[in-house]
């Protein structure tokens, strides 16, 4: 009986206990803690991400280059919708009633229970009329944003471009996208996304029964605030990048500027290019098209992606292999009848310079001489190991750049190529040797390189022996970037002895009167450089140049290639002289202003032909294509044509870059 007794009041404390942990649970929810209303009244409050502000990018002298304008977005979750007036929607959005069922129904697509862009970057005066009637949609809601503004409007390729996340592109996020956040596709947009997209903030906002905001929950005490991205502290020097830009309109090449002693890019032009606001707001999509749609391919990042033998700008780097190895001296002579005869083939030169020694060989850009210095290099081992000298000197090569990519902090960089043994051990057995390869003395043959990497060949020479890796951006915030391959010197195993004789070479082939860069000159300011021609199976030679200044303590070095232009002296070298001295001196000098005009006037685009009836596309055709035009002008052309041609014809466009013409046979 006693067990019994004692063990109900065991039983009724126990419930005591309970009890009084219960309520005591109950107090500290409701009293203590507001952590359950919040749950509780979860019906009543939403969540709403705060996008941050993009970080700016800036140039090297503190001036803003990428910046953001204020936009909204109207967001819908579709589950929460009731009956609504479409015509009201439709007349506040300024757009028809079909676009509105058209944007719900793509809604309930992607998602019924999230919130998802139901119409994208509305106008203020949009958003300033939804907001007195958001009450009568139930559902939606509005986002403010942020989107990109290039007030320069250059540098289409050099920033890239930001858009809408796609599925992949949040399956392979870190879980920070969602569906409507935007993401960097492109240039440096996209190479410092992580840093430029910030934090996105929460706010809880609670709203009554009719969908009006009544302000933030708790007084904010849940939100969190949204951090704007990194500021990005670029190279460039954006008046020296709008001038590259207005030299090479109409114009298909590529221009890559250096500081060689840091590694950072001045400027980076590829032609033609766009205008980056194109691939801002609405118009977007259609933009792009057009871009892509362009047969001279402006969406094309040249200086990365452009594949160009490097032409005659090659040799001062087979002199100074030449130097280094011991087969010349600066002294030594060859005797230059006008070609060299590589066994039953024959190399031309452009002069018979008779007997000539490397410092005017560089300056006259003479075929002959770099002709007998590559086969020195490769004979040097003897004719019986010539397949090994050549991998010593191909790898010697390859230390300047050539055949591997730079690293650049810009997404997909093609490397060129550059063939070892192996590759014509393939073609030709064991029976091959200089003679076989001797097109890659003038920089010529199984030889390609990106205008990025021919430019770091010349800060290679401007340094005297080094370069240090070639980046758009060295600081983020107030901070420099200490990455240790943006301070790493890459020594190229020569001598710094062996760099003054063939700059000797290069600074007469700027200022003395025999040598073949004399366009390239400027008041006051010593160049030292080098052309190129480049020969192009497709139609006329490409015009290269290649040089730095000043010559003592090189400030710039620089690469310009121009398709389909000819001689190197003739549009190349005086584009690079241009930008140059705008950059050391901060304007273009003298009667030099007149011509930088007549050079931008020049129009140097590549014909378009018809193969079957050879009618040629003048330039007056209005083929004078700008920046930011697409097929559809062309086509234009083409009609204007095909209205005043005595012989009526049709224009059909096909395939890029070729337009076909045809004669219609239901006319006479």
């Amino acid at each position: 009986m006693e067990q019994l007794f004692n063990r109900k009041y065991i039983i009724q404390g126990l419930f005591i206990v309970i009890a009084i942990i219960l309520l005591a649970k109950l107090f500290y929810i409701q009293i203590i803690s507001d952590k359950a209303f919040v749950a509780a009244e979860s019906n009543v409050l939403k969540k709403k991400f705060k996008y941050p502000a993009r970080g700016a990018i800036l140039d090297r002298k503190m001036r803003v280059i990428v910046q953001n304008e204020p936009v909204y977005d109207l967001m819908v979750i579709p589950n929460e919708v009731k009956s609504f007036d479409t015509l009201a929607l439709a007349n506040a959005l300024d757009i028809s009633v079909d676009d509105i069922r058209k944007n719900m129904r793509k809604a309930r697509l992607k998602s019924n229970y999230q919130s998802t862009p139901f119409s994208k970057q509305i106008s203020v005066q949009s958003y300033a009329r939804l907001q007195e009637i958001m009450y009568r949609f139930p559902g939606f809601s509005t986002q403010d944003r942020t989107i990109r503004h290039y007030p320069d409007s250059v540098g289409g390729q050099l920033f890239g471009y930001v858009k809408e996340v796609n599925q992949d592109d949040i399956d392979k996020s870190d879980g920070y996208y969602r569906s409507g956040d935007y993401i960097g596709k492109s240039g440096l947009e996209r190479s410092y996304e992580e840093f430029l997209r910030g934090e996105k903030g929460v706010v809880n906002t609670v709203y009554d029964a009719k969908n009006i905001p009544q302000g933030s929950y708790a007084d904010g005490k849940y939100d969190i605030n949204a951090i704007s991205g990194e500021r990005l502290i670029s190279g460039i020097d954006i008046q020296v990048q709008k001038l590259g830009e207005e030299l090479m309109t109409n114009k298909v090449g590529a221009v890559v500027a250096i500081e060689p002693s840091s590694g950072e890019i001045l400027a980076m032009i590829s032609s033609p290019g766009y205008d980056p606001n194109l691939l801002v707001g609405k118009s977007q999509g259609n933009n792009y098209m057009d871009l892509i749609g362009n047969p001279y391919r402006p969406s094309m990042v040249r200086p990365i992606q452009g594949y160009y033998p490097p032409g005659s700008s090659f040799k001062p780097i087979d002199a100074l292999i030449g130097l280094q190895e011991g087969v010349i001296d600066p002294n030594m002579t060859f005797n230059c009848p006008g070609y060299y005869m590589a066994g039953n083939h024959k190399v031309k030169c452009e002069h018979v310079d008779g007997n000539i020694s490397m410092r005017r060989g560089i300056a006259r850009s003479c075929n002959t001489y770099f002709c007998h210095v590559f086969q020195k290099l490769i004979t040097k081992n003897g004719m019986k190991n010539q397949r090994q000298t050549y991998q010593d000197w191909r790898d010697k090569v390859a230390k300047f750049g050539f055949g591997s990519k730079l690293d650049i902090d810009l997404p997909f960089e093609k490397k060129g190529y550059f063939y070892n043994a192996d590759h014509y051990d393939k073609i030709y057995g064991k029976r091959w040797g200089y003679t076989t390869v001797i097109s890659q003395a003038i920089g010529q043959g199984e030889i390609t390189a990106t205008p990025l990497q021919i430019a770091n060949a010349m800060a290679i020479i401007a340094n005297r022996g080094y370069y240090i890796r070639p980046h758009l951006i060295k600081a983020m915030g107030d901070k420099l970037l200490v990455k240790k391959e943006y301070v790493t010197k890459n020594y190229v195993g020569v001598d710094e002895k062996y760099f003054e004789p063939v700059i000797d070479g290069m600074q007469e082939a700027v200022n003395s009167a025999w040598g073949t860069a004399v366009l390239s000159r400027i008041p006051d300011i010593i160049m030292c450089g080098k052309t190129g021609t480049v020969q192009n199976s497709r139609g006329k030679n490409h015009s290269v140049f290649i040089g730095f200044a000043p010559r003592d303590n090189p400030k710039i070095a620089i690469a310009v290639i121009v398709e389909n232009a000819g001689f190197g002296s003739t549009y190349a070298a005086p584009i690079a002289s241009y930008m140059v001295e705008k950059y050391l001196n901060g304007a273009v000098s003298g009667n030099r202003v007149a011509q930088v005009e007549w050079m931008k006037n020049q129009n140097l685009l590549p014909l378009l032909i018809d193969k079957s009836k050879k009618l040629k596309l003048t330039k007056a055709d209005s083929l004078i294509i700008r920046k930011t035009d697409s097929l559809k002008r062309i086509n234009d052309s083409l009609r204007l044509k095909a209205a005043t041609a005595k012989r009526p014809i049709s224009a059909q466009l096909v395939k890029k870059p070729t337009i076909t013409i045809k004669s219609d046979p239901n006319k006479k």
